[in-house]
């Protein structure tokens, strides 16, 4: 009889996995393009896409990334795991501050996260401070419940002066 009630979860539980998904799609980066990288005759080709992000805690910085898009057959209904290699690049486009002077952070805390499969691979981008240099650092890596990748990507944000004013510490915000 468990087992019965357990099948019965089991579809109910998948179907709220993908209404999760979905919904955190909605408010992910922004797509900028996507370009193929091969052909596939009746099913999606694979891309490699673009996205932008805004920095959530620091205001005045953006990262770019591209990361592969797998087509084929599982790519088309979404079960595709995406492979772990992911560029990135960040840069000032104003000037810097905390968005909440209360909420600072610690060396390699995760500025976003994203699914790259059904249930068990992540891509992450982490913050860091380089107190010497005045430099705000994020790296993009993906992990997996078993076996992670070691593929990574790293970017750097000197903080510049902006419109005349003195830049901040980036060690200031460091908790």
């Amino acid at each position: 009889m468990k087992t019965c009630r357990f099948l019965a979860i089991v579809p109910v539980a998948f179907a709220a996995l993908l209404t999760v998904g979905a919904a955190s799609a909605q408010e992910g980066p922004d797509l900028i393009f996507r370009k193929s990288t091969d052909f596939k005759l009746l099913t999606p080709n694979d891309k490699l896409a673009t996205y932008d992000v805004d920095d959530p805690l620091i205001e005045g910085v953006a990262c770019a990334y591209t990361a592969h898009e797998k087509g084929g057959v599982a790519g088309m209904f979404g079960v595709a795991e995406q492979t772990s290699e992911i560029s990135i690049s960040c840069s000032q486009y104003g000037p810097i501050k905390l968005r909440n002077e209360k909420d600072k952070f610690a060396q390699g805390d995760l500025m976003i996260s994203e699914r790259r499969s059904l249930l068990f691979k992540q891509m992450h981008i982490a913050r860091g401070c380089d107190t010497k240099r005045n430099m705000l650092v994020y790296m993009v890596y993906s992990d997996r419940l078993v076996e992670g990748s070691p593929e990574n990507s790293t970017a750097t944000v000197a903080i510049q002066p902006w419109g005349g004013t003195t830049p901040p510490k980036c060690a200031d915000w460091l908790r």
